[in-house]
């Protein structure tokens, strides 16, 4: 019997940098609901940086990006 390798995939990269590197200074807009939508769960959560794949500096971008679009009502703050 075969086993399949747990854990064992490709490294998730930062959707928000480039080849060239990471843009400075790192900005998400708050605007942008479907690439926030895709970086929270489905209760409302943020995915970690670990679990999302981005870097240290655009993961605290799209944390201030995802508690504005909360605070302006883009996406709730608990999931249904």
């Amino acid at each position: 019997m075969v086993r399949k390798k747990l854990g064992r995939g490709r490294k998730n990269r930062c959707r928000f940098c480039t080849k060239e590197g990471c843009p400075r200074p790192a900005f998400v807009d708050y605007k942008d609901v479907p690439t926030l939508k895709k970086l929270t769960t489905n209760q409302g959560k943020m995915f970690s940086r670990k679990r999302s794949g981005n870097c240290a500096a655009f993961q605290r971008a799209t944390q201030d990006a995802v508690k504005r679009a909360r605070f302006m009502a883009l996406l709730p703050y608990v999931g249904e």
